[in-house]
């Protein structure tokens, strides 16, 4: 059976772990926490943020990072990348970024009068978008095809990206000089949005002391290969049951945001699904083999409020796509938690 090898280790583990039932959650449980704690040593004092983007990573969904310049997005994104033995490229969005930047060219060779595709960076395992928001609604739009389902088409052909596939983007604020707001279509391709936030005085402090000899980047060991995360992804999507009151449970909060007199647009089937994929993770983390109302209610907030287009009204009057979330939390009843304990 595969040992994980923790942050002080700097080893890797050899081999893909092949799961017994018995060891599958538990395996999860440490890979998740041991990733976690070797971000951390350069993501100061947010474990929160990190353990969300970690659960958007064995979701196999999507992450944006939303903060002002300088809280540790793009470092947050490439620990990550980082920690796993697997491709990553990292591209950084500007005005003058065209589609082909992203998604590759198809290049005409004389010595053999054929095309030959040559593909752009958003070919790995882990790409980091870099203030996605700086580029123009055209460019932005490149990754729609690929964020939804895994692949380019360039030319009329097909062409797949690998697996697991995950895109962690950043982007500043979009009342910053510069930034072009992202479309609604893809705003709801990612899993969740969360936001990183100033650190407290306690972790400044320690980043500002030990600016010296603080571990780097370049310094982290790595923790698992794309392996190890392809096969904690179908632990989770497979080893974690979902009873159906809190699948119910789920799908009444997307619904609720529809319905929301605050809203224009609420969170589609699409948003419902998302909840469910992570919530799985959050039981899996916790080494639980189903997940509860509480995984439900705590994910919903950077789950679904990307996803509300407030009204005119709400906005002018200062409501916020979370303080319509936190009213639909008090409004729709969660089930009682031993409905979901069938499955243990």
């Amino acid at each position: 059976m595969t040992k994980l090898a923790s942050p002080a280790d700097g080893e890797l583990p050899l081999g893909a772990p092949q799961f017994h039932a018995g060891d599958a959650l538990r395996l999860f449980r440490e890979c998740f926490h041991v990733l976690g704690d070797n971000v951390e040593r350069v993501v100061v004092g947010k474990r929160e943020v990190v353990d969300l983007a970690l659960i958007a990573l064995f979701a196999e969904g999507h992450l944006l990072v939303e903060d002002v310049p300088g809280t540790g997005k793009t470092t947050l994104a490439r620990a990550i990348a980082a920690s796993i033995d697997a491709s990553w490229h990292r591209i950084q969005f500007t005005p003058d970024l065209l589609p082909s930047d992203i998604t590759g060219v198809s290049m005409f060779r004389q010595t053999t009068n054929t095309f030959e595709f040559l593909p752009g960076p958003v070919f790995a395992h882990v790409v980091i978008g870099d203030e996605i928001n700086r580029a123009s609604p055209k460019t932005q739009s490149a990754m729609l095809e690929v964020m939804e389902e895994g692949r380019i088409t360039v030319d009329g052909t097909t062409h797949k990206v690998p697996r697991p596939f995950i895109v962690i983007a950043t982007q500043n604020p979009v009342d910053m000089a510069g930034t072009y707001p992202l479309p609604e279509a893809q705003l709801d391709r990612f899993l969740m949005r969360i936001t990183v936030g100033y650190p407290d005085l306690a972790a400044e402090v320690a980043v500002a002391s030990g600016a010296g000899g603080a571990p780097t980047i370049e310094g982290l060991p790595i923790i698992a290969t794309a392996r190890h995360i392809e096969e904690f992804i179908q632990v989770a999507r497979h080893h974690v049951a979902a009873a159906q009151p809190v699948v119910d449970y789920a799908v009444r909060l997307a619904r609720a945001t529809r319905d929301s007199p605050h809203t224009r647009l609420g969170a589609g089937p699409r948003g419902s699904v998302a909840l469910v994929r992570a919530a799985r993770v959050r039981a899996a983390s916790e080494e639980r083999n189903h997940i509860l109302p509480e995984d439900v209610k705590s994910l919903a907030r950077p789950v679904l409020t990307h996803r509300l287009l407030l009204t005119p009204e709400a906005e002018l009057g200062g409501v916020s796509a979370a303080d319509v979330l936190d009213e639909i939390l008090l409004e729709v009843p969660a089930p009682q938690p031993t409905a979901s304990r069938g499955h243990a």
